[in-house]
């Protein structure tokens, strides 16, 4: 059953992150199931949107584990917090965009923890002369989601190769963020 659940979230974030007013029969249609058991899973578009974001907090966490963003040259650990996020774009962009998460306080430690981890990559970044300092650490963390979650739709669109996806967003990201032009 949780690998179920989890196929149904997935399935549940790919249509909403696209489609954000999609009605449940919609989601269990996407999901390849029925509304019945769509509502045994959550009983409610909130429950749904709440289990969508906690599924995605922990995945986020999960990746940045992964890369480790406070090892080594803070370009190179932008390129592996990349490529470590990038199978899950469309669920950080559920994250990002939903906004009844807004209201949901229980959420909050799981978006600090994963800005405090990125935001401080980036001020690493600066702080090593690395990465440019004209730009605030937080704008340049909403610069990665942002581009992070374009290539996830860029991607879905047929526009962008999903092996090259993680290579366009952190260079272009990097690029910009250099101090003194490219690398």
């Amino acid at each position: 059953m949780v690998a179920d659940r989890e196929r149904v979230l997935r399935a549940a974030a790919a249509l909403l992150v696209r489609r954000p007013n999609a009605a449940m029969a919609e989601v269990a249609q996407a999901a390849g199931i029925s509304r019945a058991t769509l509502h045994r899973l959550v009983p409610s578009r909130d429950a749904l949107v709440v289990e969508l974001a906690k599924l995605a907090l922990t995945e986020g966490e999960a990746a940045l584990e992964a890369a480790k963003p406070e090892d080594g040259d803070a370009a190179e650990a932008v390129r592996r917090v990349v490529r470590e996020l990038m199978p899950i774009a469309d669920l950080y962009a559920f994250l990002t965009g939903e906004h009844l998460l807004i209201t949901r306080p229980e959420l909050d430690a799981g978006y600090d923890l994963l800005d405090r981890r990125l935001t401080a990559l980036i001020r690493r970044g600066q702080e090593s002369g690395q990465f440019r300092v004209d730009l605030t650490a937080e704008w340049l963390v909403e610069a990665l989601v942002a581009l992070l979650t374009g290539a996830g739709f860029a991607v879905l669109d047929g526009k962008l190769a999903p092996r090259d996806a993680p290579r366009a967003v952190a260079e272009l990201l990097i690029g910009g963020m250099l101090r003194g032009g490219a690398q």
